[in-house]
């Protein structure tokens, strides 16, 4: 069996994660008015626990939600088991019994929304404006674009809907500038076979000469880490099984809504509606 190039114990990351949550009451209930401070300075303590910093909240009778700034070590499963699991014991053990619906909603934000990120990504080549059109002719062949990919459009789960989207950019070791066609091919065949392997949905990739960029949506079950990490020695295994890339990566969560849509207003304009069923 291979031993991985890059793990969790050598590869530092540069993130920006931002998730929400958003929990219903089961048909015909309700939830209570919003708790004091002293039950949410509880929470708030045990949740930071599990990497999730609380940076909004909106409380209504009718649905509760709660955003986060988490680490990629977290993934979207882990996230709403700690969210709604902690505030439910916590709500039972102050006395409100209260009664969820088994769906949820998890939503990837950020600073950028979907079409920023991707439109961000197109232009990799451009932006480095090359003095060589001919190489940069070549390099746009391995900017790809799928178009059947929407990814304003959620995962759907038995727990709920899931808008897990992830921007991801691996950079070479040492800055090593790739040319060559038959280089790029291999890795660009690698990148989206681990994608297929472990379920991840590419709307965009760009491959540069000493850089990738990524936009896609994640497995729920793998935490940004575990998809950053499998792409690092998926690919490297694939050139040869070298360490193609630094130890390190950047991952950063984006939708259709931003940071301050969130804090700004209350829960009914993110239309997070729960699946049928309870």
């Amino acid at each position: 069996m291979l031993i991985p190039i890059y793990t969790t114990q050598c590869v530092k990351a540069a993130f920006h994660l931002r998730y929400t949550w958003t929990g219903w009451p089961t048909a015909g209930t309700s939830f209570p008015p919003e708790p004091g401070r002293e039950l949410f300075t509880q929470l708030d303590h045990a949740w930071q626990t599990d990497d999730l910093r609380r940076i909004a909240m909106t409380w209504g009778p009718d649905r509760i939600q709660l955003t986060f700034s988490t680490t990629p070590q977290v993934s979207p499963t882990l996230f709403a088991g700690r969210v709604k699991g902690r505030l439910q014991h916590a709500l039972r053990s102050a006395g409100a019994t209260v009664k969820f619906s088994r769906k949820v909603g998890f939503r990837a934000i950020g600073e950028n929304h979907t079409a920023e990120v991707e439109s961000y990504i197109a232009n990799q080549v451009e932006k480095e404006e090359f003095v060589d059109s001919r190489f940069a002719g070549f390099l746009e062949r391995f900017t790809t674009a799928d178009e059947q990919v929407d990814l304003s459009e959620p995962f759907a789960s038995n727990s709920g809907r899931y808008w897990y989207n992830l921007h991801v950019v691996l950079v070479a070791a040492a800055r090593h500038r790739t040319t060559a066609e038959e280089q790029f091919i291999k890795l660009d065949s690698s990148i989206a076979a681990t994608a297929v392997k472990h379920g991840y949905t590419m709307s965009i990739r760009s491959l540069m000469p000493d850089h990738v960029h990524i936009a896609l949506r994640g497995n729920i079950e793998e935490s940004p880490e575990e998809i950053a990490l499998a792409l690092m020695n998926n690919t490297a295994f694939a050139m040869g099984q070298n360490a193609i890339w630094q130890n390190g990566y950047y991952v950063g969560s984006f939708g259709e809504y931003d940071v301050n849509a969130v804090r700004k207003q209350d829960s009914s304009s993110l239309p997070d509606k729960p699946a049928r069923g309870r």
